[in-house]
């Protein structure tokens, strides 16, 4: 017979009792931690060891060995690609500058490279020259269209061929492939293009960008067979289809800086200059006979990680009040006019007006690009009167406003508004479209002269969206934009204020902020001269670009190229300053004065087109009008492309071919961690694991010894 046993209710709640006290469980720990060391020190800790020993061998082999050993901003080993030097020289002569980029890939490894360098130049630059330079050989480049020049150049590269090609990504952003680069070879890559120099208020400037900042790229991801990384280049979107081609690998800052450029300039402004000014790279320079100065940096090399920019004056009362080049080119004359309105306004009271500021709190802004914007956003509060109205709109993510709908310029208001700058933080993506619907929909201005003023390192890929976005919202108000940091999109800041009909002002030290934001004020503060037009009796017919001619705030010249059979006439500037009409006569030089107008003009001409949604046009056909302006002025366009091949093979066809897309230093002055997230650091893991294991062994020896005793 059994007897059926059942511990009683209270044993077992004793049982469970002392199962918990801190004693049991700290021993049953100390059991179970054992064990698990025990299993695992034979094996999981030979594995830690080996692996860190392998790492830290790995991180202290031979810079001799000839492999690249350059990580992305995520601690990633970046393919190998070749090294880069840049050599800029700049000629100035008058108001046109001829600029010559020379790019050397060298190949420090034992293999076969390609190279692909996605860099920066001026927004309104007419490239038209490429040479291949191998030793003494020299490789003249031809424009091609785009798809034809890329299939020319694959072809080469496939058959062991030296090649390379320069295409355009954006107006601003072009791409250099080299292929076939023997082990130990240089191969260099010259570019020239022709570009007019900016002029406001007796100042000439020449800006030269070196870097492509990383973009923000919106939209869904498209399908891709090779997906990227934000920090290996972007992935295309739906809103961004080549966000790819924008978007170079990004090196990390503990491994640069790379790519150094050494820049010299020749200054013949056809007048004395005074104040000469690089405004972020010192520069020697040197005088000759006559006149001509010449300028290189003092440093030799820079890295290519922000924009270098110059700057020159005439005496006063000695910079002409009108300039006029021309030229003959295929039987065709071309004419660039620089026109300076009188540099007083008329007297005139002055409007009230409604003052919409935006600021981009993204994190590439921060750091030094968020204090510039902030000291110039505390500068625009003071500036505000009381029958100004006004709000704030900062965005990343998301956009907020201060207040609902812009308020009066009262001094509570102004400090609410200093109270909302102070707390302005820099993190996030770059969605720009809902501020600037945010900003440009507002309501009724009460007869004020509506104006928004928008703060921004233009990190964005979806320029064109927004450039429409502008242009159906824009209404009576007028845009204005700021470039902040070291390498600002200058292609999207400019063509958003041509855009909205205001102006571009550019921002690069936080010791620029009051002179730089002083001067918009003085446009602001000031009527535009507006409804300028050019009146033209000649014996031919005459095109004038831009064909709407923008509005001129104070000190601001009219640029314009024309182009006809002849340029035998009377032309004459008329425009409206506030109720005054102003007008010109322009007096024609008696001969040729300047070459290479007609790819200014040209260039010009493409801008309008690729610019244009009106007209009733299909993109097929302003896609045939643009490229065959660019084939016969012998342009880089969006459709066209130069290339250069050699004619016989190099590499032996049983050799492999390396390398691909070149990394880019981050602009200075951005915090990789505010643009990308909380990244590590380059140093690979090794000596990480090596710690790991040593302390999972201390751990084990010290478990036994314990339960031991």
């Amino acid at each position: 017979m059994k007897s059926d046993v059942r511990p009683s209710q209270d044993s077992v709640t004793a049982g469970v009792s002392s199962l918990m006290k801190p004693v049991f469980l700290r021993e049953m720990l100390l059991t179970l931690l054992s064990a698990v060391l025990t299993g695992l020190s034979a094996s999981l800790l030979l594995i830690l060891l080996v692996f860190g020993w392998t790492s830290v061998q790995a991180e202290t082999a031979s810079p001799t060995s000839g492999r690249l050993s350059l990580h992305a901003l995520d601690g990633r080993l970046l393919q190998q690609a070749p090294l880069l030097d840049t050599q800029v020289s700049m000629h100035v002569s008058g108001l046109l500058a001829r600029v010559r980029v020379e790019q050397q890939f060298s190949n420090p490894t034992g293999e076969w490279m390609e190279g692909i360098y996605q860099f920066p130049l001026p927004e309104d630059s007419a490239v038209d020259q490429l040479r291949m330079v191998i030793g003494e050989r020299i490789i003249e480049g031809r424009i091609a269209e785009k798809a034809q020049a890329k299939r020319t150049y694959e072809k080469a590269k496939a058959s062991g061929q030296r090649a390379s090609l320069l295409s355009q990504q954006r107006p601003n952003i072009f791409t250099t492939s080299v292929a076939n680069i023997a082990p130990g070879e240089h191969v260099r890559v010259v570019i020239e293009y022709q570009q007019m120099i900016h002029h406001e208020k007796g100042r000439y400037a020449w800006r030269f960008p070196l870097v492509i900042g990383p973009r923000y790229i919106p939209g869904t991801p498209l399908a891709s067979e090779f997906p990227a990384t934000l920090t290996d280049g972007a992935v295309d979107t739906d809103q961004v289809p080549d966000a790819s081609r924008i978007t170079p690998p990004v090196l990390n800052p503990a491994e640069g800086p790379i790519n150094p450029v050494a820049i010299e300039v020749s200054l013949d402004a056809g007048m004395p200059v005074t104040e000469i000014i690089s405004q972020y790279h010192p520069v020697i320079e040197h005088r000759d006979n006559q006149g001509i100065v010449n300028l290189r940096l003092a440093e030799g090399e820079v890295p290519a990680d922000r924009d270098f920019l110059l700057s020159w004056r005439a005496p006063v009362g000695m910079y002409p009040k009108t300039a006029v080049f021309t030229e003959s080119w295929q039987d065709e004359a071309y004419a660039l006019l620089m026109v300076m309105p009188p540099d007083q306004e008329p007297e005139s009271q002055r409007l009230s007006r409604e003052m919409i500021f935006v600021v981009d709190s993204s994190g590439s802004m921060h750091g030094a690009s968020m204090t510039q914007a902030k000291a110039a956003l505390r500068l625009a509060m003071s500036r505000l009167r009381e029958d100004d109205t006004f709000n704030l709109i900062h965005f990343s993510n998301q956009s907020h406003a201060l207040f609902p709908q812009a308020r009066s310029g009262s001094k509570a208001n102004r400090l609410k508004a200093m109270r909302f700058v102070d707390g302005l933080r820099a993190e996030g993506g770059t969605e720009m479209m809902p501020a600037l619907l945010m900003a440009l929909k507002g309501g009724d201005a009460g007869g004020r002269l509506r104006q928004v003023v928008f703060l921004t390192d233009g990190s964005v890929g979806n320029e064109t969206a927004l450039f429409e976005l502008i242009r159906r919202q824009l209404g009576e108000s007028r845009l204005f934009t700021i470039g902040i940091g070291s390498a600002p999109n200058s292609f999207f800041m400019r063509r958003a204020a041509e855009f909205g009909r205001g102006s571009f002002t550019y921002i690069g030290d936080l010791g620029e902020v009051e002179s730089c934001m002083l001067a918009l004020f003085n446009k602001l503060e000031h009527p535009a001269m507006s409804d300028i037009h050019i009146e033209w009796e000649g014996q031919a017919p005459l095109e004038i670009l831009p064909t709407r001619i923008p509005d001129l705030y104070l000190g601001e010249p009219l640029l314009v190229v024309v182009k006809s059979e002849s340029l035998e006439g009377e032309m004459r500037i008329q425009g409206d300053r506030d109720g005054t009409v102003w007008r010109h006569r322009v007096d024609w030089p008696s001969k040729t004065t300047q070459a290479g107008l007609h790819k200014l003009w040209a260039r010009q001409q493409i801008k309008a087109l690729m610019s244009s949604t009106t007209g009733g046009e299909s993109a097929e056909v302003r896609r045939q009008q643009v490229l065959q302006l660019a084939l016969r002025h012998q342009l880089v366009s969006a459709y066209t492309s130069l290339i250069a091949v050699e004619r016989q093979p190099v590499r032996p066809l049983l050799a492999s071919l390396k390398g691909g897309p070149m990394p880019l230093n981050l602009p200075a002055g951005w915090d990789a961690n505010h643009v990308f997230g909380s990244l590590p650091q380059t140093a690979t893991y090794g000596p990480l694991s090596l710690l790991t294991g040593l302390f999972l062994m201390l751990a084990s020896l010290w478990f036994h010894r314990r339960k031991a005793s």
